[in-house]
């Protein structure tokens, strides 16, 4: 008598049915269920970065910073500085400059040229050897060189023996140039003669001389 109690048992009736294994068509074992074979990965999976597409370059802009004496918006260009009007007015300073001609003389010599008597002027030595001399004229002629005997002795190379004379015609005095080596120079310039003004330069090698009229002259010429 065959037991079928297992067979109708609901238990067994009831029982999921295993699903069906394809078989391995080389060794003909079942093979296992890929759902079941593969088991889940909890690592994920390595992310790779897309490529970088690299931004164009945008070339900067310089913009001026203004100074503390512009504003913004205002910039001072080259065209600009040349085209700014660089006139000066020197009224105010030449007065300055004609009122302080004589700003290097000293008490001294201003007392000597203040004592000048009428026809007579006087030469100080500015720059030279002997800086600060001081020559009277008061002849009709005095004699300016690098000899001995000259009336005024200017003792340097760069003078000729006989170099140049001052000349007198009533209160006037002239520079005459006695064919020197080196020339004689009236206020920049080499001259042959010359009318000698007050505070004109005469230089003669390296030695510049001033020329200083008396006051009295001055005073009467402006009167006539």
């Amino acid at each position: 008598m065959v037991d079928l109690s297992g067979t109708n048992s609901p238990e067994r009736k009831n029982a999921p049915v295993p699903p069906e294994q394809p078989e391995n068509s080389t060794t003909g074992e079942a093979m296992p269920n890929k759902a079941q074979s593969t088991p889940a990965s909890s690592t994920p999976e390595p992310s790779v970065p897309e490529p970088s597409v690299p931004e164009p370059s945008v070339p900067e802009r310089s913009v001026p910073v203004p100074s503390n004496d512009e504003t913004p918006g205002e910039s001072t260009t080259v065209h600009d500085m040349l085209s700014t009007d660089t006139t000066m007015n020197f009224s105010q300073e030449f007065a300055a400059q004609v009122a302080a001609i004589d700003s290097n003389v000293t008490a001294e010599e201003q007392e000597a040229i203040a004592a000048l008597p009428s026809g007579s002027a006087l030469m100080v030595v500015r720059r030279g050897p002997n800086a600060g001399a001081r020559f009277l004229l008061d002849a009709d002629l005095t004699s300016v060189g690098r000899h001995p005997n000259a009336d005024i002795f200017l003792d340097d190379v760069t003078v000729s023996r006989r170099h140049a004379e001052f000349l007198r015609t009533g209160t006037s005095f002239q520079v005459k140039d006695l064919g020197s080596l080196n020339g004689t120079y009236f206020d920049g310039e080499r001259i042959e003669t010359a009318a000698l003004t007050d505070g004109a330069e005469v230089q003669v090698g390296k030695f510049r001389l001033t020329f200083y009229a008396s006051r009295l002259d001055l005073a009467r010429a402006a009167s006539e």
